[in-house]
């Protein structure tokens, strides 16, 4: 199978290109660097191009599948129209290549366009667009929706991804990650008041074997989540339980702006299951175990 995977160097990218390479794949990787870092391909023997997938690109090869996973990710990225015009650009574009190639087009949707909608968060449920990350990925999915019978196309809305490759990302990355990196170093977990927050956290691994699954699956926009949500309140017992230390928890009042910030995030896994025959295999703390296992090995 011959792929091209936008967004390559990115967290959730680079996680699937090396998979499919490890698979036997062939895989064109393509990235601007402007949020992913070359150092997540360091294991990566396929070609590599550093182009903004937002602007028309030449490619020399073909492609049976093409994984969209590019895009201006962090919801407080300090251009709105930025963000939103070169994710739809970008997606234009892809489905363009796709159609000119006859190839399979597999996008990354996300969570955060249910907003703080009721849980668990169905596919078909009312949207409720708190950042202009969220509106481009709906505009994504409503174009995708309009070729559903024409082409093979599935948008997969990726919940609370935490995991290897995703230290790049700074302030975005996952809470399980940031807060791994207090308790590593003996200090007390810092949460937003009072911690209750719940978050659908799904391991980088589960992501990718759904992401691979929607190769084979009817097109559609499904949801990629464990449909467990866990508190931010029980992600620190369990951190400290897999760390062996007894750390406690320090409140801080939020600093964001509650109409833009997602309290609570739950998928409803119907449909995945249903469609794209998924189930997560890594719970919460095996996830945790894995990534941290992985950590470690690095340094």
């Amino acid at each position: 199978m011959r792929t091209l995977v936008t967004g390559g160097a990115g967290f959730i990218g680079s996680n699937l290109a090396l998979e499919l390479e490890k698979q036997g794949h062939e895989v064109v990787v393509v990235d601007n660097v402007f949020s992913g870092t070359k150092d997540n391909l360091k294991e990566f023997k396929g070609k590599f191009i550093e182009k903004d997938v937002s602007l028309p690109i030449e490619f020399e090869d073909k492609f049976d599948v093409i994984f969209h996973i590019a895009a201006i990710t962090d919801p407080r990225h300090d251009n709105d129209d930025e963000t939103y015009n070169k994710n739809v650009e970008g997606f234009k574009l892809m489905i363009k290549l796709a159609q000119e190639h006859n190839a399979k087009l597999i996008y990354a949707s996300t969570a955060n366009l249910y907003g703080n909608g009721p849980i668990p968060m169905k596919e078909e449920q009312e949207k409720e667009l708190i950042t202009a990350y969220g509106k481009s990925k709906l505009e994504m999915d409503r174009m995708a929706s309009e070729l559903f019978g024409k082409m093979h196309i599935v948008g997969l809305r990726y919940f609370n991804v935490f995991g290897p490759r995703e230290a790049h990302k700074g302030r975005p990355a996952s809470m399980v990650y940031h807060l791994y990196k207090q308790m590593k170093e003996g200090k007390r977990a810092r949460l937003f008041k009072q911690g209750e927050q719940i978050r659908d956290h799904i391991y980088v691994k589960d992501v990718v074997s759904a992401t691979l699954k929607a190769v084979d699956a009817s097109s559609g926009v499904y949801n990629v989540g464990t449909g467990i949500g866990t508190s931010f309140n029980e992600l620190v017992k369990v951190l400290n339980e897999v760390l062996g230390t007894n750390l406690e928890i320090e409140y801080f009042d939020m600093p964001y702006d509650p109409k833009t910030y997602q309290a609570n995030t739950q998928a409803d896994t119907t449909l995945a299951e249903e469609k794209l025959e998924f189930k997560t295999e890594f719970t919460v703390k095996d996830g945790i175990k894995d990534y941290i296992k992985w950590i470690e090995n690095e340094s």
